[in-house]
């Protein structure tokens, strides 16, 4: 089992900047909607930041369909501008699923943010993804490519004194409780179950491994209905878009591009 907490922040430490990067996770899609508004991980974490220093300010530049390189391009250098002291850089679910997928194109986008950040004297912390074909029985197949690139994100992290939230090695991030109907989103609870996580490896007050415990009771299984009705309403869409040559994030822009004090 893997356990990468070397890099944890010295307890008691306070942020001032907190700045975002990502994709469609630290948006935070599956957390409210686009007409009442996109909670997320990092927002919600942004909101225990400021309990501890009411002066933090928060900047989310994450755009949903966004691939590691597009992170890159698109928002490293308005990260970097920001000067942050504490940044999070969470990409290659999307890449994943890409036909023409490799671990080390991803992760040298990755570890290039990580160098960027850590040059201007942030503190960054990433996030290992989950066993996909735990989530999604059709996305056993991808398995391979979660453990290559989760292994190459370890690698890197340690290069640039990085700190990872290791998920995979924990059975109940994939607990469908935690995922949105379409299983490629955390919902509410499972946005929540992935702020505490990573407060608890950046050693904040009041944070624990809570995280890692399974629910007290199993999760309902999948049967052929419930996988009939995800391959319509999620999965041919998703195709659909990708034969396109289209993504979800086309025309959208950062929700918090600037970095605005917490209310």
């Amino acid at each position: 089992m893997h356990s990468n907490w070397a890099h944890i922040t010295v307890p008691g430490v306070t942020y001032s900047r907190f700045v975002a990067l990502g994709d469609s996770q630290t948006e935070g899609l599956g957390d409210g909607d686009d007409v009442t508004g996109l909670r997320g991980w990092a927002d919600r974490l942004a909101e225990r930041l400021a309990v501890l220093n009411p002066d933090l300010t928060y900047a989310n530049l994450a755009v949903r369909g966004k691939l590691a390189a597009d992170v890159r391009r698109e928002q490293l250098a308005p990260a970097v501008a920001l000067r942050p002291d504490l940044a999070s850089v969470v990409a290659g679910m999307n890449d994943m699923l890409r036909p023409k997928f490799s671990a080390a194109t991803v992760v040298g986008d990755l570890e290039a943010m990580f160098a960027a950040l850590t040059g201007v004297g942030a503190h960054v912390v990433t996030v290992t993804f989950p066993d996909v074909g735990a989530v999604t029985p059709l996305a056993r197949p991808l398995r391979p490519r979660v453990l290559a690139l989760n292994a190459a994100i370890r690698a890197a992290a340690a290069r640039h004194g990085v700190t990872v939230v290791d998920t995979h090695p924990y059975p109940a991030v994939c607990d469908g409780r935690l995922w949105s109907a379409d299983r490629l989103h955390a919902n509410a609870r499972g946005h929540a179950l992935i702020a505490d996580a990573v407060a608890h490896a950046l050693g904040l007050p009041d944070a624990d491994d809570g995280w890692r415990r399974p629910f007290p009771d199993p999760a309902a299984g999948t049967t052929v209905l419930t996988e009939a009705r995800w391959l319509a309403g999620f999965l041919a869409p998703w195709l659909l878009r990708r034969l396109r040559g289209r993504s979800s994030g086309d025309g959208r822009t950062a929700k918090r591009p600037d970095p605005l004090p917490w209310a």
